[in-house]
């Protein structure tokens, strides 16, 4: 047994062991929802991503910490940028492309990214490796944002927990 199924075989006792309750929660027992909040035509884009929203299960309004899975081929998102609210991503597991206005760059385990609000400088993970990757995605939640799609007909004004999506121009999808 290597040491990661060691390190594996330790999380299953705890779970196993301990039932948590909140504040503290185990990752496993939140649920992935199904789809994205894309428009259809852009749904298939994050098709391999599966994200958790641990942020929302544990309550927290201030801010959202999402544990997000992407598989082989799999994005993060549409390359975006927002006016308002602040990210940071930070690599547990595998190998991500990041991809921003300057160029690509790889990400692994420890590597850690920032894109501070009304920086136009669009990005996005790609998951170009033949594994799964995870990584741990933190952003605020500024009322009144925007999301900017620089290569895509799309953009996004924040509601209460969501998105709403229009055209650039603004009409509805």
């Amino acid at each position: 047994m290597n040491e990661r199924d060691k390190g594996d075989s330790q999380i299953m006792a705890l779970r196993q062991k301990h039932k948590l309750k909140l504040p503290a929660l185990d990752p496993e027992t939140v649920k992935i929802p199904k789809g994205s909040a894309y428009p259809k035509q852009y749904k298939g884009l994050v098709a391999g991503r599966n994200k958790r929203a641990l942020g929302n299960a544990l309550g927290l309004t201030n801010f959202g910490v999402n544990l997000v899975r992407l598989a082989p081929g799999a994005w993060s998102a549409i390359r975006h940028w927002h006016r308002r609210q602040d990210e940071f991503v930070y690599i547990l597991e595998g190998k991500l492309v990041l991809i921003t206005d300057e160029g690509e760059q790889t990400l692994g385990p420890g590597m850690a990214a920032g894109f501070p609000a009304a920086s136009a400088n669009g990005h996005h993970l790609v998951n170009r490796s033949r594994a799964s990757a995870c990584y741990l995605e933190v952003g605020d939640r500024s009322a009144g944002d925007d999301v900017v799609y620089p290569n895509t007909d799309l953009a996004a004004r924040h509601k209460p927990m969501s998105y709403e999506f229009t055209h650039k121009d603004g009409r509805p999808y």
